[in-house]
């Protein structure tokens, strides 16, 4: 299999359109608009950092005004091995995202896979690998029925993780994949037995709360490369330890969506 450490191109779409229109998590207040001059800013500064001082290959979508939320390409699906597993979301907000995904997916010669009738799943926002194993969430935005289809259709075991908090509605929010046995996670975003999973399968580095609320493990992890958000100095410092070699960019505008580094980059294997 690809692991993290061989990827080299991702897609991303720049935020013309970024804005909060509706609310679909508790991070989004439409009295709370981002500031889009400053949005754009902030994304620039990390495709810069992924395609400049890491140099990846950055794909780029273009941005609907339709889709105010599309700028969030994680979400997209999930892409392996030629496959690209395309998402069904949950809210109707974000459904119009879909044909403009399929197609550019279609467009760049993947197979577009698609889940069973009335079966969440919201891609790489819930579904993640650590090393060769997929670890998948499950319950505020994807459906556990997605998971059977990830495993029949990759031929891969899943392991799956229920969310419990709101606030961290997506897995990709909450747990950070690190190397083949190592992740960050936040415990309180997790039911008992997910925790007991995680620390059962993966050595583990806690997340405390206020850098959770940063969206610290909502980073794009290349090799023994890390971008996380600013304002994580814990984990920054944990990461350091082990190696690894970590870049901070502010996130403020896109954490009133909901959303960080991660969010914004769907890695393509």
């Amino acid at each position: 299999m690809t692991t993290p450490t061989t990827i080299r191109q991702v897609l991303m779409c720049p935020p013309t359109a970024y804005d909060v229109c509706y609310e679909i998590n508790p991070w989004m207040h439409v009295e709370n608009r981002p500031d889009r001059p400053l949005a754009a800013k902030q994304w620039d500064a990390l495709y810069q950092v992924l395609a400049t001082q890491i140099g990846l290959t950055v794909h780029l979508i273009q941005q609907p005004p339709e889709c105010p939320d599309m700028v969030f390409t994680a979400n997209a699906g999930l892409v392996y091995e030629g496959k690209a597993l395309l998402s069904q979301f949950r809210h109707p907000q974000r459904q119009p995202e879909v044909p403009y995904f399929r197609t550019w997916f279609e467009q760049h010669c993947y197979q577009v896979i698609t889940p069973p009738p009335n079966c969440h799943f919201e891609g790489e926002g819930d579904a993640l690998f650590v090393g060769d194993v997929l670890v998948a969430g499950y319950l505020k935005r994807s459906d556990i029925c997605s998971h059977r289809w990830l495993t029949d259709t990759l031929g891969l075991p899943v392991l799956s993780l229920e969310l419990v908090d709101d606030r961290w509605y997506h897995l990709d929010t909450c747990f950070l994949p690190l190397e083949a046995h190592l992740v960050a996670y936040y415990p309180a975003a997790f039911d008992d037995y997910a925790r007991t999973v995680i620390e059962n399968n993966f050595e583990t580095i806690p997340v405390r709360e206020e850098e959770a609320l940063r969206f610290a493990c909502n980073a794009v992890v290349i090799g023994h490369q890390v971008v996380l958000p600013t304002g994580c100095p814990q984990l920054t410092d944990a990461l350091q330890q082990r190696g690894f070699v970590c870049y901070a960019v502010e996130m403020s505008e896109f954490l009133k969506a909901g959303g960080a580094a991660k969010c914004l980059t769907l890695l393509l294997r």
